[in-house]
């Protein structure tokens, strides 16, 4: 079912997932950045609610991209790897891109929920959406968990993630690196 968006769709991905995929690495930059300093700002001071709100909001319009990349990645099929890959190189390739999607479904989905368990509900760029849950703070800590260990887990992830890339641009010039830049 492969749907090629640029003439040479089987050696670079097309320019939809790629501004997908920088615009996803971009919103989830921004977000770790706030993530980090709303957490250190005192509690119940005005700033908090500005910074939490805004991470909120960020992290559901990061929905559009996430949900349109794991549409992507189930309806089309991925540049070809070089034939010079070792297996366990695509091996830990595809498991790092597999635990990617779990990560941002997982952080989305408990960011969400956790925020829907509290007081202070989701107020989307100011607008108070809808609670979908009742307040209780003992399920809104497990999700805050949740989130936050798999957003350790997920930067690991995008360190290995850079790293190899840059293995592949700086040491093995074999293109994959390339596969994800605009022409």
């Amino acid at each position: 079912m492969a749907a090629p968006y640029s003439a040479n769709a089987t050696q670079r991905y097309g320019a939809s997932a790629q501004f997908a995929h920088w615009l996803l690495a971009l919103l989830i930059f921004a977000l770790y950045i706030m993530g980090w300093y709303m957490v250190e700002i005192p509690k119940k001071t005005p700033p908090v609610a500005f910074w939490y709100n805004l991470h909120k909001s960020i992290g559901l319009v990061a929905v559009l991209p996430i949900v349109y990349l794991i549409w992507w990645r189930l309806s089309h099929k991925s540049p070809r790897l070089p034939a010079t890959m070792p297996r366990w190189e695509i091996s830990a390739s595809k498991l790092n891109h597999a635990l990617f999607y779990i990560c941002l479904i997982v952080m989305t989905l408990s960011g969400f929920l956790e925020s829907n368990f509290t007081k202070w509900g989701i107020k989307f760029f100011g607008y108070a959406l809808p609670p979908v849950f009742w307040e209780d703070k003992n399920i809104s800590d497990i999700f805050n968990a949740i989130h936050i260990y798999t957003s350790y887990l997920f930067i690991v992830l995008i360190g290995i993630h850079v790293l190899a890339a840059l293995k592949h641009w700086l040491i093995d010039r074999d293109g994959v690196f390339q596969r994800m830049l605009p022409r």
